[in-house]
């Protein structure tokens, strides 16, 4: 009697599943701001510079729309700076959606250096901004937020908003200081690592009960030229 032929047992690669429950959440850095200049320094909300939109960033925010309009985004949240909620403005209007405002996903308070001095003092290579980089510290600039208390802040905004959207997506429109240190949290890395979104960048976090998972960081293939010509979305 011939045997039985068995079909090997196979393991196979499996991709990435979202678990049961979790939020994802997508993390937009605003679009390129109006430059900072010695002369007009930028008008404050609450204390932190609130520059609009460059040309260049209202482009941003319309690659940005035409990126995600097919994805299924069930809320939108940006900062109280204006500089987000003009990121968001076309992709809500193209989802139907309006943005709710967190105070909590403002960037980091810079102190003293808040109104647009932070770039000229760092492009100028003033040392403060010297030791900043290297201690990868916000906090050793005079009178900025202290790093526990943003850590704390980030934490905890995107754990509520987490825990309001069970099983949803949801796209963050907020500011790159921001996404670095919810970056650095899910991965446990050092403090500036992933300080460098650029503007109208797309990262992508899922996050669970027991950890948050970084899927994706930087993601700017809509920036290209070509998207626009290639994507099969509407313009």
């Amino acid at each position: 009697m011939a045997a039985e032929s068995t079909k090997p047992v196979e393991y196979r690669q499996g991709r990435f599943r979202t678990p049961p429950g979790a939020t994802e959440v997508l993390l937009v850095r605003h679009g390129e701001s109006e430059p900072a200049r010695p002369d007009r320094p930028f008008a404050l909300v609450d204390g932190q510079g609130d520059p609009e939109l460059a040309p260049e960033g209202h482009e941003h925010a319309r690659q940005v729309g035409r990126r995600l309009a097919t994805e299924r985004v069930d809320a939108i949240y940006v900062s109280p700076l204006r500089r987000t909620s003009q990121t968001a403005a076309p992709l809500a209007a193209r989802l139907g959606l309006t943005p709710v405002v967190d105070p909590d996903l403002r960037e980091v308070h810079l102190g003293e250096w808040e109104g647009g001095l932070f770039r000229r003092l760092v492009a100028e290579g003033h040392p403060t901004a010297k030791r900043m980089a290297a201690e990868e510290r916000w906090d050793v600039i005079p009178g900025a937020e202290p790093a526990a208390d943003f850590s704390d802040r980030v934490r905890k905004a995107l754990g509520r908003l987490a825990a309001a959207h069970p099983g949803r997506r949801i796209v963050v429109v907020t500011h790159g200081g921001v996404i670095a240190e919810a970056l650095a949290a899910a991965t446990g890395s050092r403090p500036f690592a992933f300080l460098g979104a650029d503007n109208g960048s797309v990262s992508h976090l899922v996050l669970t009960e027991a950890r948050w998972i970084l899927r994706r960081f930087n993601d700017t293939a809509h920036l290209d030229p070509a998207f626009s010509t290639t994507a099969a979305l509407p313009t």
